[in-house]
């Protein structure tokens, strides 16, 4: 009753509705994905909408969940995109090309919602800090004439800083795939790693295990399923772990980053610069492009 009075009902039967159609649309995807020769066209409109769907999905939550807490802000965001690609690197050039009078440009990265550097609330000003919240972990980004608020969610977030400069402290690094780099992803049965420069990729490999799944009725016991299906995937982590040191040896990298299953990546972080999870699937071809590209996002919120 509190929710449809607050109306937060309408919202959170919206969110369902978007997660139905976004789920929908990302098992349409994968299909697809078998006839991309043929498809290529209809798989880019499809990631386009999904992609539109879930910034729609992470905007409609951040507002339940602040009305749950009573912080609902008084301005909501101008704006809210999935920045990639050329639409990044515009973006960033824009940031980078302001100049402004000495210490009129602010630079922070927000690491803990929960308290807000003072310069950050003082430059934002009070009706918009809840927005700004919402948007942490981010690096934020605003001029003392009050032209230019945003906050950007990168790949890579840096540790906590504040600066006032002439202009918007920007590292490449954190946002784009710059230099050479070792990128992977581990799921419990696929490994894909590729070498890139400046976001090309020049090498690669994957392979594929057989994973045992499911607990068929009869034959093994359920525990001995377990430790079966255990052992192939440790076996499957050691082959991984394997290729992934081949490749940094032979890359010389500046960096590696690897995505996959929370728990697989885990037992494979000591390998890496840096580590996130992801819901990239198929092949192992597949599986490294949709991961590339999903990791190089990052959400612009325009304040």
């Amino acid at each position: 009753m509190l929710d449809k009075l607050l109306g937060r009902a309408e919202l959170k039967a919206r969110i369902e509705e978007l997660e139905d159609e976004n789920h929908h649309l990302e098992r349409q995807l994968d299909a697809e994905s078998d006839r991309r020769a043929d498809a290529v066209s209809d798989k880019q409109a499809a990631e386009e909408r999904i992609n539109r769907l879930e910034d729609r999905i992470t905007e409609l939550e951040d507002r339940v969940e602040r009305g749950e807490h009573g912080d609902e802000p008084t301005r909501e965001p101008r704006h809210t995109e999935s920045l990639r690609g050329d639409r990044l690197a515009g973006v960033l050039d824009r940031l980078e090309s302001v100049t402004t009078g000495p210490e009129g440009a602010l630079s922070a990265a927000i690491t803990d919602d929960t308290a807000l550097p003072e310069a950050v609330t003082t430059a934002a000003g009070g009706d918009v800090v809840g927005v700004i919240r919402g948007a942490a972990p981010t690096l934020y980004y605003a001029d003392d004439a009050g032209v230019i608020s945003a906050a950007l969610r990168p790949p890579i977030l840096p540790a906590a800083f504040t600066s006032w400069a002439d202009g918007f402290e920007i590292d490449r690094a954190w946002f784009q795939p710059t230099g050479r780099l070792v990128f992977g992803i581990v799921r419990a049965d696929v490994c894909a790693v590729g070498v890139y420069e400046g976001g090309d990729r020049t090498d690669f490999e994957g392979f594929e295990s057989s994973i045992k799944s499911e607990h068929s009725k009869g034959g093994f016991s359920q525990s001995r399923f377990e430790r079966v299906r255990d052992e192939q995937i440790n076996d499957h982590l050691a082959d991984a772990e394997e290729l992934i040191t081949a490749m940094i040896d032979d890359a010389d990298p500046d960096r590696v980053i690897l995505t996959g299953e929370e728990a697989i990546i885990g037992e494979l972080a000591g390998l890496a610069d840096h580590t996130a999870s992801t819901d990239a699937g198929g092949d192992p071809a597949d599986a490294i492009e949709h991961a590339f590209v999903d990791f190089w996002t990052t959400r612009l919120v325009a304040i």
